[in-house]
């Protein structure tokens, strides 16, 4: 078991720089801007031989109302309750301020243990600001540099103590049984069995949700999850950094992937937005199942369709939730429309799940996740060559390939050499003269006999060169043959 430790702070004063560089990647959004955090940002951090749970929290501002930033404020000090941990960090070059104070007043409150660091100490600009930080009573203060690496052994140094005495603390308590299940609903979990398939073993399922702006992605993790662990507010475009969390639901072990909304290529002007989109589109890259998440009022605009092909060209398994079902008056008309809407305008999805949900009130959820296990098993589904073949050799039958200049394609086998999503090879003479509707024809006899609804299908078509030993060799005459019987 290891520890959690959060850095905490005022806006800008290097948290996430600190994060990026105790768990060795470049995971939260950083920029000069202040109050680019907003969400907790967990992370595998260490350092030297110790090994711990990273937090990265929103800059704490001077707000405690119902605001943005006041609500900000409620989950940055929600994780100091919970951290084992605090990293109290100021800005050295600037010294201590007002609310530096307030915050350590806080921390002497609230907080388990506190180790104070004085970021942005590299040359001798910031030795006032580490003198100065004295006065805030909570022990001394460790010069660092979190952007250069400097101090990192006097922050190793400080940390082992504490390090020691909750692994010692931590040993009493749980005894020789070892844990390692992801935070979440335990009283599904039994054993390392989620649903009967190995690779979940392995590693959660990783499922990303995705959307425009303020389509409640961050509200339906919440639901989930049963905790307000990620930000959620009127306000569109909240969620700025992609957040991981994993979790057990329902006896499988999951980990969701929080993204920013994306909003129209175009429209995207903001430093800070762009930067969040991109964060998103790795989060997609990275995922296995993506959840995209619809608008019940305003569903299937262009920006959705653009995102759902972005799935489809990842190679993702797609599950579509129209959120907001609450609210929708006539709903039998309205599924029918969206049904209609989904198979016309999203032809290579054909079949994926379209779920109803309530991101709200929790509606939904049970289909939801039955959604998302159906469509990862499909984007897993492995067809042995026997049955391929005798597939293709019906439908050659019943739809022979065409014959560009008088010369009929032939084509020879197929099998499926990979799956995450299925992909088919099918050796045939000029694959360049297949036409796309014929190869369309495939896919689609491929989804309806095999019943793989939705998931993405990668086909590739190669020639087979002819592996006759003596083809284009001269006959042997009969000297030679004698001459080789000799």
């Amino acid at each position: 078991m290891s520890f959690t430790l959060a850095i905490v702070g005022r806006p800008n004063v290097g948290k996430s720089t600190l994060f990026n560089r105790l768990v060795g990647k470049k995971l939260a959004l950083v920029d000069d801007q202040p109050g680019v955090t907003r969400d907790l940002r967990e992370g595998d951090g260490k350092l030297g031989d110790i090994k711990f749970t990273v937090i990265d929290t929103a800059g704490l501002e001077d707000a405690t109302d119902e605001s943005l930033q006041g609500r900000m404020r409620a989950l940055t000090e929600h994780a100091v309750e919970i951290s084992d941990i605090c990293l109290f960090m100021i800005d050295a070059r600037i010294g201590v301020t007002y609310m530096d104070q307030t915050l350590a007043a806080i921390l002497r409150k609230n907080a388990k243990n506190v180790l104070l660091v004085a970021n942005k100490s590299e040359g001798s600009a910031g030795d006032a600001g580490t003198l100065e930080a004295w006065g805030l009573g909570l022990g001394d203060p460790i010069p660092i540099s979190s952007e250069h690496g400097e101090g990192m052994g006097e922050l190793l140094s400080a940390l082992m103590p504490l390090a020691d005495r909750l692994e010692s603390e931590m040993a009493q308590r749980f005894g020789d049984v070892e844990i390692d299940t992801p935070v979440g609903d335990f009283d599904y979990f039994e054993g390392e069995q989620f649903f009967g398939d190995d690779h979940f073993n392995k590693k959660p399922l990783q499922i990303a949700v995705i959307g425009r702006p303020n389509a409640g992605k961050s509200t339906l993790i919440n639901k989930i999850i049963g905790q307000d662990r990620l930000l959620t507010g009127p306000e569109a475009g909240i969620t700025r950094d992609a957040i991981s969390l994993n979790f057990v639901w329902n006896g499988t072990s999951v980990k969701f992937f929080d993204t920013a909304g994306m909003r129209k290529k175009a429209k995207v002007q903001n430093k800070i937005e762009k930067l969040s989109v991109s964060d998103g589109l790795r989060a997609v890259k990275f995922a296995e199942v993506v959840v995209i998440l619809l608008d019940a009022d305003i569903p299937f605009e262009q920006q959705d369709l653009r995102i759902a092909d972005l799935a489809e060209r990842e190679g993702r398994a797609v599950v579509l939730a129209v959120n907001k079902w609450d609210l929708e008056r006539n709903k039998q008309k309205k599924i029918e429309n969206l049904r209609e809407a989904f198979e016309r305008l999203l032809p290579q999805l054909k079949g994926a799940p379209l779920v109803t949900i309530s991101a709200k009130t929790g509606r939904g959820l049970p289909q939801l996740r039955s959604a998302i296990l159906s469509a990862y098993r499909v984007w897993n589904s492995r067809i042995s060559t026997a049955q391929l073949n005798q597939w293709l050799s019906a439908m050659l039958i019943s739809h022979p390939p065409p014959a560009p200049n008088g010369k009929r394609i032939k084509m020879r086998y197929i099998t499926q050499p990979k799956t995450r999503p299925p992909g088919f090879v099918i050796m045939c003479s000029n694959p360049d003269k297949v036409p796309q509707s014929y190869s369309r024809y495939l896919v689609n006899g491929l989804r309806e006999d095999f019943k793989m609804p939705g998931t993405p299908i990668r086909m590739t078509l190669r020639s087979q060169a002819e592996k006759n030993p003596y083809k284009n060799k001269k006959k042997p005459t009969q000297s030679r043959l004698k001459k080789h019987l000799k």
